[in-house]
């Protein structure tokens, strides 16, 4: 069975930082914003880099994420991507165009 090797995180303030954005934006009561804006710009909700360069997680998200080390971006990502993957499926289907891979 696959187990994910744990790896440690180097700039905990920073990427604590960057986290509480993202989790902000992926709150049950900002979720919906986040999605109507990622379509509004004509973006995928997955493409990480394109919500996190237009400043859909927060305008010091991007200095943030730059200023960690890789192993730390990494992490970051697959978060992001767990918190994507974990909208519930009603929002999913009425923000299809944002998690559609056209």
């Amino acid at each position: 069975m696959f187990e994910q090797a744990a790896i440690a995180v180097t700039d905990e303030r920073g990427f604590a930082q960057l986290h509480a954005l993202i989790d902000a934006a992926f709150d049950s009561r900002d979720v919906e914003v986040l999605l109507d804006r990622v379509i509004r710009f004509k973006l995928r909700i997955r493409n990480f880099e394109g919500v996190l360069e237009r400043g859909l997680l927060g305008k010091p998200a991007v200095a943030l994420y730059k200023g960690l080390p890789v192993s730390d971006q990494g992490l970051t990502r697959e978060r992001y991507l767990r918190l994507v993957e974990a909208v519930p499926g009603e929002l999913r289907q009425r923000y299809f165009r944002a998690y559609a891979y056209y």
